[in-house]
């Protein structure tokens, strides 16, 4: 699935015009974002945590060549399904 088909899914089950459900997307990817850039955990019962993580630096193998190289430390996003989600997928 697309962002379009996304946008055409939730205006179907809310009700709304195509627009309306392109900005409530918008919206709450933009909430995401900022809370993630702010290291805030954002909760959704049922569906899942998005949440930051800190990946420490580390020596890996470039496979082309043999050589090491080393990968600088960094944070990165994180999502943890939750119990109501990982039924239904299972």
């Amino acid at each position: 699935m697309n962002k379009t088909e996304l946008i055409n899914t939730i205006a179907e089950a809310a009700e709304l015009s195509k627009k309306d459900a392109a900005k409530a997307l918008q919206g709450f990817l933009q909430g995401v974002t900022e809370g993630l850039a702010k290291g805030e955990k954002i909760s959704l019962i049922g569906f899942g945590t998005f949440s930051v993580s800190d990946r420490a630096a580390r020596t890996c193998r470039n496979p082309q060549t043999g050589k090491q190289m080393k990968v600088a430390a960094k944070k990165v996003a994180k999502f943890k399904v939750g119990k109501h989600l990982d039924e239904i997928v299972q």
